[in-house]
Formats: structure tokens, sequence, C-alpha cells
């Protein structure tokens, strides 16, 4: 993921990067999604809501999962870090019963970031979470029995990326300062890659999805998308690709992300070039301002704001993939966790109105949005004042109209072009009032 780093110089080098050339590695051009694939996206777009996690040894410094290149860190220095990472209190059964306690259907986990630490016992080198650290246990391992356990999907973030390979070469955008060799073997890289990507989809059961990033620091570079997705097909064909590179969808790509960003909004600069595609959708946001632990960071959103996000994602037809960055000691921050379990709650009451259900009839707007799934129409009343709500038409005629919270009914009159709805009076701290209407079955 791109950090909100301290130089807006480097930001603005990264994303004149990232748009101004265009990829010239061929996609998986000839890929047809398997029928279990084409369930597999169905499932996804039914789930709604995800857990990020971002942790690796970066979380020893608390200062974000950037530091090696924002500091920057020279990679000699940087290799010392492992050794401060042991996460004795790391409990992957109390990770996944807190991503399902909040609503969430899936995780997706940096399995290696940036700086190129693997997280899981890679057998292609050392720098791996096993064979440097003293805590010396597989972490994605570890998650992935417990997801299989507690009936949650994983997915596996991989930085394509790499600051800390030799063979990363020619440097991208970034990772100059970390004191490699100005030599190296592209397709070496490449392979090792694929290596990395073939232990994961070999050794941990079934994937949910791979989680691409860093495209964008070589956005000229031939990365071979082709033969990398077919791999990941080849070996788990329900497993579904995506790519943060903020560009619109390679063919072999299986959905769509948005950093920091409802689809087709671009309040970051991250998603500038990226229209909305059919493909399953999904946006990406922090807690607070980070993505990894960083001990200073306490602007945290509040609970409200989040489900507000939430259900403006369903609204836009989105999956909302919630970011957590664990301390270093295993432990998910105190604010994640109440905000998680306030999340749980209203989950609980109101999951009917965005799990398995597609964006509605009604565009959104600043009052709201809709969801739908076949004849209900869910009207999600996020900031609107007044008593009176005017929409446009329905696409057939609303038959009755309901208050989801405790199913008392709700005055509606069509009027030429539209609909009215004579909405009741918010409760104390109500985030979404959401009135439940049944349409007539379409012929």
């Amino acid at each position: 993921m791109y950090q909100r780093v301290r130089s807006l110089a480097l930001a603005s080098a990264i994303l004149s990067a990232s748009t101004s050339v265009a990829p010239t590695a061929r996609a998986q051009g000839s890929y047809t999604p398997t029928a279990a694939n084409l369930k597999a996206r169905t499932w996804f777009q039914d789930a709604k809501f995800g857990m990020f996690i971002h942790w690796g040894v970066y979380s020893v410094l608390g200062d974000g999962e950037w530091l090696m290149e924002t500091r920057p860190i020279h990679r000699t220095d940087y290799s010392k870090l492992p050794n401060f990472f042991n996460p004795t209190k790391f409990d992957p059964g109390a990770w996944v019963a807190l991503a399902k306690s909040a609503g969430m259907k899936y995780i997706t986990i940096t399995s290696k970031h940036h700086d190129g630490f693997a997280m899981f016992e890679s057998k292609l080198s050392d720098w791996n979470v096993v064979a440097r650290t003293p805590y010396g246990k597989d972490v994605i391992g570890m998650l992935a029995a417990e997801c299989h356990k507690q009936g949650i999907k994983l997915f596996v973030y991989y930085s394509q990326l790499d600051w800390h390979s030799t063979d990363y070469f020619p440097r991208g955008r970034t990772g100059h300062a970390t004191g490699r060799p100005e030599t190296g073997n592209w397709d070496a890289y490449l392979n090792f890659m694929d290596g990395q990507l073939r232990e994961l989809l070999t050794s941990y059961g079934e994937i949910g999805g791979v989680w691409f990033d860093g495209m964008w620091d070589k956005p000229s570079a031939d990365w071979h998308l082709e033969r990398t997705y077919g791999l990941i097909h080849q070996l788990q064909p329900q497993t579904l690709v995506g790519s943060n590179h903020h560009k619109n969808p390679f063919p072999g790509e299986d959905f769509q992300m948005f950093e920091k960003d409802l689809p087709g909004q671009h309040t970051t600069g991250f998603n500038a070039d990226q229209g909305v595609s059919a493909l399953p959708l999904e946006t990406a946001e922090t807690m607070n301002d980070s993505w990894g632990f960083r001990i200073t960071d306490d602007h945290y959103k509040s609970t409200a704001d989040l489900i507000r996000y939430l259900v403006r994602a369903a609204g836009m037809n989105a999956n909302f993939l919630l970011n957590i960055g664990p301390m270093p000691n295993g432990e998910i921050q105190p604010e994640f966790i109440q905000r998680l379990t306030e999340l749980g709650k209203w989950t609980k009451k109101y999951g009917e109105s965005i799990y398995g259900t597609r964006g509605g009839p009604i565009a959104a707007g600043p009052w709201g949005v809709t969801t739908q799934r076949g004849s209900t129409v869910y009207v999600h009343v996020l900031d609107w004042n007044g008593p009176l709500l005017g929409l446009p038409a329905m696409p057939r005629e609303v038959r009755s109209a309901k208050l989801l919270r405790d199913g008392s009914s709700v005055e509606f009159s069509t009027v030429k072009g539209g609909l009215v709805l004579n909405l009741p009076e918010a409760q104390r701290d109500e985030v979404d009032r959401v009135i439940v209407m049944e349409l007539e079955s379409s012929k």
C-alpha cells in the first residue's frame, strides 16, 4: 500500500510514475474463469466485509510499513529488525474470532510487504519469519489453520515490489537508499516471486485470493502477468486475483480494488486512472491514518464513520476491506478492538441490508445509498434531517415499506417520476436508518 509518506515529493514521483506509463506486461489474455472461480466471485460479492492486516517486522519500530523507504534504512541495518520480532502474544484464533464477531467474512494479510520479508516459511530465502526471528513460527500457516477452522476465507497480500532483493533491478521509483548493488537479474526475481506464490498456494490449503501490490513502482516493466496469473489459476482455479496497480483491470484479474476511495471516486489521487469495471469490487481503508502499526497515530475514525463507509461501499456494489496494524508483540490495539466490536453489533442487527446484496436501483447521494436483493430494496438514510425524502422512481411498484430496526411501517407516496418517504425520526446515535421496501415481483 501507499503510505502517507512524509515527503510529498516522493509521493508525487510515485504517482507520476504510476500514471504516466502503461504497463508492457502481457496479462492473461486467454483467461476464461472456471466455474469454481465464477462461484468464488459471487461469494466475494456477497461477503461485503473483510479484515485487512498489515503486519511485519516493521512493526517493531512503530512507524508504519514504509519506514525502510521513508527514513531511509540501509538493508544491513534493516536486517537487524527480525531479531526483535517475537510476538509471543499473537493469538491467531482470537484474531479470526474478532473478525467474525465484527461481521467480516474474509481476512487479507500481508504475506510479504515491500521490505521483502516473508511472514511464512519460504524455502527460497531465509529472509522470513521462521528463519530470522526468535519467534520462529509460520505466521501465515498459523492464521490459515484458524481461518479454515473458523470458516473465514484467507486472502494473501503479496508485494511485487521488493526493497530487499538484489535481483529487483533495474530499480523502480523507490528503494534507492537501501544499499543494494546496482546490478541484478530481473528474470531471476520474477522466478523467485512465482516460486513464493507457489509456496503460498500449495502449503496452506485453500487460498481465497491473492492481493497484489507494488506494480506501480515499475509500471513500464514486463511483470509477465500472464505467467504469474496463469500459475495461480492453475494451482487453485477458484483463487481470486486482484492488483492494486491503480489501473483498469488486466485480463486474468478477478476483482478490482480501490485504495482509500469508493469506486469511481478520486479523492486521494491513487485511482485517477481507474474506471469502474464489471468485476467484483473492493475498497480498502485504514482505521486510523496508517496501514502498519504506528505508535503515534491516534487519528481513529469513529465507529459511525466506519459504518457509513461499509454501507456506502455496499451501495456502490463494493466490499469494504478494513485495515488493522497489530503491535509487534502480537496484540491488536484496544482502539481497533473497540471499533470492531461495535461494528459487530451493527452488522448483527442490520447485516441483512448489506450481505448478499448488490448496489440498489437508486444512485448514491449525499443522503445515502440503496442496496438490493431480489425484489427487496434497502434504503440507507445516512445523512438527512428532514421528515420527507424524495427519491427517483423505483423500477417496479412499491408494495410495502418498513423500518428495519423494529419492523414498523413507513409511509410513502408515489409522485410523478419519483417516490416520497415519510421518514421516522432517527433514534439517538442511529447512524443508518434502513427502510426495507418490497417491490412487485418482476414478471
